[in-house]
């Protein structure tokens, strides 16, 4: 296994948890904004109001995204296991 494919394989899995890990940190940013906003407008400074809405908001939207999720991920271990004889030499 050379330096190249070690590097190539590095890239192709950081690059599946960036594209994995987004649409969850995305819902996360929008409603922490919405959140913040409205903790500016009425001056409530409570850490769980801005907490737990996060909290909700990321576990539907992982909800809604898991099929998706498991088949990126199922595909990269199904190439990756496939690919382990070129790995070998």
């Amino acid at each position: 296994m050379t330096e190249e494919m070690v590097l190539k394989l590095a890239l192709q899995a950081i690059e599946l948890l960036l594209i994995i890990s987004a649409p969850l940190l995305g819902a996360g940013l929008v409603i922490g904004v919405l959140i913040s906003m409205f903790q500016l407008v009425t001056s409530i400074q409570d850490a769980t109001l801005s907490f737990i809405p996060r909290i909700i908001a990321i576990f539907v939207a992982f909800i809604f995204v898991f099929p998706w999720m498991m088949n990126l991920m199922i595909d990269f271990t199904v190439r990756l296991v496939n690919s382990i004889p070129a790995y070998i030499r």
